[in-house]
């Protein structure tokens, strides 16, 4: 099947608010990237704004015409934004205010009747679904008693590894990934893919529905350009 590309365009909004003002554009470049191929925007718009604020979450509503995936902490700011706007997709991540980037995937045990209220609240306005796990098999289990329609699989241990053993870097994916399809889930994937890794990970699990990049593919676009790297991206999910 083909692996949908969504742009985690979080780095364009940072480079931005470094300076003030508007350049780089968000909106302009959401829409960039989605003219050079990508089929979907991801954002993750935290309380401290320190890079994709409230504002940008609600223009660039206006302007995505492929798929927008609004990712972050179910509060109540980020779930009156998911009503308001109704994206394609809500990605919950269980990552505090404080914390540099995600860095770990939901104990779906523990929160289980938290998230499958919150995941009932977001799926009645018609929106999709995805739980951030990691590749622990009881996560998964736990995932798919919540009515979650995805997981979104956390792959920075797969990243940190992949250089050293790419073998067993896999492994625990591609078992958590057969179980999540087991159990009638679709899975997505993101965190440090890049083109270094991304081709073996898809090759390892060929129903992968969505990658979300943000990190890698920003920074190679200072070297290849935009529509240039978006392309190369693609070439290594084909």
């Amino acid at each position: 099947m083909q692996t949908k590309l969504s742009v985690n365009i979080n780095k364009i909004a940072t480079i931005r608010n470094a300076r003030g003002g508007n350049t780089p554009n968000v909106e302009l470049s959401a829409i960039d990237c989605e003219r050079f191929g990508a089929h979907g925007i991801t954002i993750h718009p935290r309380p401290d704004e320190r890079h994709i604020t409230t504002k940008d979450t609600y223009d660039l509503a206006k302007v995505v015409k492929t798929e927008l995936n609004i990712e972050g902490y179910p509060d109540q700011r980020f779930m009156a934004m998911v009503a308001e706007i109704k994206p394609a997709q809500a990605t919950l991540v269980p990552d505090p205010p404080h914390v540099l980037t995600s860095n770990a995937g939901w104990d779906t045990e523990k929160h289980l009747e938290e998230l499958r209220n919150i995941i009932t609240k977001i799926k009645s306005h018609g929106v999709r679904t995805s739980i951030f796990v990691d590749t622990e098999l009881k996560n998964i289990e736990y995932a798919a008693k919540t009515g979650v329609d995805r997981i979104e699989l956390y792959t920075g241990p797969y990243a940190e590894h992949f250089p050293i053993n790419k073998e067993e870097a896999i492994a625990p994916y591609v078992k958590a990934a057969e179980l999540a399809r087991e159990l009638g889930l679709e899975v997505n994937a993101g965190h440090d893919l890049s083109l270094e890794n991304l081709a073996y990970f898809k090759k390892h699990i060929p129903f992968l529905a969505e990658v979300s990049i943000g990190h890698a593919l920003i920074s190679d676009a200072l070297y290849f350009g935009l529509e240039n790297t978006i392309q190369l991206y693609l070439k290594e999910l084909a």
